[in-house]
């Protein structure tokens, strides 16, 4: 639930500064309507928080 509410302002704030078409996000949003886009978002950032408490690691910027 957490996940999809993050994923969703994500996805309105990513709008209305203008769609990146370079990026994983941007992309995806140019072919998928915005709903279809933030459970996909929501299920990325949920495997990279499972995978992270899996290694017991901190987030790092690439």
């Amino acid at each position: 639930m957490i996940n999809s509410l993050g994923a969703m302002r994500r996805i309105r704030w990513i709008v209305r500064k203008g769609v990146l078409p370079d990026n994983w996000l941007g992309r995806i949003l140019g072919r998928k309507p915005r709903m279809v886009v933030a459970v996909a978002l929501a299920n990325k950032m949920a495997r990279i928080i499972w995978a992270m408490m899996m290694r017991e690691q901190n987030y790092r910027i690439a």
